[in-house]
């Protein structure tokens, strides 16, 4: 069995964050990494995380191959906290992973005391997610939002409500 470590990440990851999301991605039509746009936050993460207040995770194997991200941060909601990313390699899904690590996001935001919502925003193409999500309990708003990048990214809000 794969033994699997969770850290907090480090700009030095940047190689594996661009390659980890670019990787996720690849398996949608026309959907396209920015590392120099919209994606640039990835070139050094932990930087951009302690920049917005926010806290995230990488999945490392014991070759320090990062196989998964998530993290979050405080919106300019008092009560609601935003996942802000989400991802895992193919192969580490399906076993309960993705569930693990959206955990220790929902933990930072009911860490935060006026925190009653968690909120997220998926590409509308991302419909294995959006699954994932309603198992997870989130709802769709209703409310979509379009990015105006390369790959017209248009995103569907989600919320949970946490306590």
């Amino acid at each position: 069995m794969m033994m699997l470590k969770i850290r907090e990440p480090q700009d030095s990851d940047s190689k594996a964050l661009i390659s980890l999301v670019k990787g996720c991605f690849e398996e949608y039509e026309g959907v396209y990494l920015e590392p120099d746009g919209l994606d640039a936050d990835l070139k050094a993460y932990a930087t951009a995380l302690r920049n917005m207040s926010g806290k995230g995770y990488v999945l490392e194997t014991e070759e320090k191959n990062i196989v998964g991200l998530v993290s979050g941060g405080p919106t300019d909601a008092e009560d609601t906290y935003q996942l802000k990313r989400l991802y895992l390699q193919a192969d580490h899904r399906g076993g309960g992973t993705a569930s693990n690590l959206l955990r220790l996001i929902e933990q930072d935001a009911l860490a935060q005391k006026n925190v009653i919502f968690l909120v997220l925003w998926s590409d509308v193409k991302f419909e294995r997610a959006h699954r994932f999500y309603e198992r997870e309990g989130f709802e769709k708003t209703g409310k979509t939002r379009e990015l105006n990048d390369i790959s017209g990214t248009v995103e569907y809000e989600f919320r949970k409500k946490l306590r």
